[in-house]
């Protein structure tokens, strides 16, 4: 039996991202529909697909907002993904703008913004290029 407890407390990963919207009910309809996130709480992600062997999430920091622009907020969400391009002609079948795609060699990134003006980024990351 493995002691659960041998290891020093850490940080395992995201929790959530939580911030105010003038209407939740749209705002969770809309990542409902557009993206296909849902749960019984809202929007809700679960890892146990993820077929990398070493997934692993990504807190940024910005000395401006140059990178969360067009948004309105102070922040980004980042969404992995597991087929950007796929995600991205779906979203774009559904009549949603893409601001702009690239491929970083490390991931391929889309984005697009939420109706309350957040931008979102989706983001494939590349298994051969760990940090």
């Amino acid at each position: 039996m493995t002691d659960t407890h041998s290891h020093a407390p850490r940080v395992t990963g995201l929790g959530g991202v939580f911030y105010v919207v003038k209407d939740p009910a749209a705002t969770r309809a809309w990542y409902r529909d557009t993206l296909g996130i849902d749960g019984p709480y809202g929007p809700q992600l679960a890892w146990a697909e993820e077929p990398l062997a070493h997934p692993y999430s990504l807190i940024s920091h910005f000395a401006d907002d140059t990178y969360i622009k067009p948004g309105t907020g102070s922040f980004m969400i980042n969404l992995r993904v597991n087929d950007c391009d796929g995600m991205v002609a779906g979203l774009r079948a559904k009549g949603v703008e893409i601001l702009g795609t690239a491929d970083e060699g490390y991931g391929k990134f889309a984005w697009l913004l939420d109706p309350d003006g957040v931008k979102v980024e989706l983001w494939e990351q590349v298994e051969d290029a760990l940090p």
